[in-house]
């Protein structure tokens, strides 16, 4: 069966290189772009046309980090210890806070997260769970979650040494298992939402021996490690201590690093491990807000990194605000970068797509997968090629995000799920107080 959809009338944005293109038909069959062109849409019969009258239409933002397990931690008021660091942060809040989760925590967690991103225009996150109480299952949970939505996701369990090695052992099988969940989806549907990833908390927490089991399910699989590195310099010492490398010689040394790594946070790698990172094509993620947050310090040379992509580290999935924290940031550092950088990291996460999916992302054209963002976005002054960065740097909000395309679906019409999504918030408050108060008990 052909599904055919029709956009009308579309002013088009493209992230890499900037463009702007005004008053295109986008027609979409079968999950994919098929053709772009003036007054094309009178040739094609479809009782699924929008008229979008002069709109902007993009690809779909990409968040290329996150963690929707830890939405329900939004106004905690569970009895936390002061954080005086970023460990006593992990210790304080995080890894009690992921203890206490439970399927039903973690469901409406995923749920919550995965209708933000959405309403924020985001049509992938790239996820990175950790549920110590549920590992078995977790990942089909968040899958479960990703499908209902209608978002796409590259997922993961975080494999650490911190909860035992029973822990360890649960947490291999998971990573293993959903691997084989996710190539027999792919073998029964080609147009399968889901791939993972192989899933590591960082570095500090992993002995050798978790590190090769790790590197074996990556070589055998074809996958890409999925890791937080250099987020704090605390890591950066502990494996200078500890194993007289840098995190991510560490990595190269397990033979852990290719063009489908995902390496979060970066923010204390030496300009040694960048020529590695390099080398190997992988992915760093810059995370400025939880940076910021967490009060770890700043990405050291942002610029000289081949593949760097945005992601949020679990605040939210709004990649409009996370561009703009980017650049500001930087603004204030001493190692600032053109501000339209940000808007090709943002891009970037397209990349990493492509490799796991194995199609073409991130660009309105023919032969592309139908991710679109429709804004109703109003310039007070000119949008150009030249000045694409600056509106959506100080301009273009999530609030302008009017409908959302995944995979060639409608999933979000003006500003509305086709689902009711009432009972989902309801359940999703009484499931927070729930985490809090299994946080509270925790010895």
């Amino acid at each position: 069966m052909n599904n055919l959809l029709i956009l009308k009338n579309a002013k088009l944005i493209n992230f890499s290189p900037a463009s702007i293109s005004d008053q295109l038909d986008i027609v979409i069959e079968n999950n994919f772009i098929s053709k772009i062109g003036k007054n094309i849409s009178a040739k094609y019969k479809s009782e699924n046309i929008l008229d979008l009258s002069g709109k902007y239409v993009s690809p779909g933002l990409v968040c290329s980090h996150n963690h929707f397990y830890s939405v329900l931690a939004r106004g905690i008021l569970a009895k936390l210890k002061p954080a005086n660091n970023f460990i006593e942060v992990l210790q304080n809040l995080w890894w009690k806070l992921d203890k206490a989760i439970d399927e039903e925590i973690l469901y409406y967690s995923a749920m919550v997260g995965a209708l933000e991103a959405i309403k924020s225009g985001t049509t992938s996150v790239i996820d990175h769970n950790s549920s110590p109480s549920f590992i078995k299952g977790s990942l089909n949970t968040l899958k479960k979650c990703f499908i209902e939505a209608g978002l796409r996701g590259i997922l993961c369990y975080e494999i650490t040494d911190r909860n035992g090695e029973k822990k360890i052992r649960e947490s291999l099988s998971e990573s293993i298992d959903f691997i084989s969940t996710i190539e027999r989806d792919k073998s029964n549907n080609s147009d399968s939402l889901l791939e993972t990833a192989v899933g590591a908390h960082a570095q500090f927490t992993l002995s050798d021996k978790s590190l090769s089991s790790i590197s074996e399910i990556v070589n055998q699989s074809g996958k890409g490690i999925h890791i937080h590195v250099c987020e704090d310099k605390s890591d950066l010492v502990h494996a200078k201590h500890s194993y007289k490398l840098t995190p991510v010689e560490r990595l190269l040394n397990f033979n852990l690093l290719n063009d489908k790594s995902i390496l979060a946070h970066g923010t204390y790698l030496t300009k040694k491990d960048i020529k590695i990172i390099n080398q190997k094509n992988s992915f760093l993620v810059h995370n400025p807000r939880s940076n910021m947050n967490n009060g770890v310090g700043y990405l050291n040379y942002p610029g000289l990194v081949n593949n760097s992509a945005l992601g949020t580290d679990g605040i939210g999935s709004n990649m409009l605000e996370e561009i703009k924290f980017a650049c500001f940031k930087n603004n204030d550092s001493i190692n600032k970068i053109p501000s339209d950088s940000f808007l090709h990291f943002m891009h970037n996460g397209n990349k990493i797509l492509e490799l796991y999916f194995n199609k073409k992302f991130g660009k309105l054209e023919p032969g592309y997968v139908a991710d679109l963002v429709i804004y109703d976005y109003l310039p007070p002054t000119p949008l150009l090629n030249n000045n694409l960065a600056g509106h959506f740097t100080f301009g273009i909000s999530s609030s302008d995000v009017e409908t959302v395309i995944i995979n060639g679906n409608i999933v979000y019409e003006n500003r509305q799920f086709p689902f009711d999504t009432y009972e989902i918030y309801r359940s999703a408050r009484l499931a927070a107080l729930k985490l809090w108060s299994r946080m509270d008990k925790q010895k």
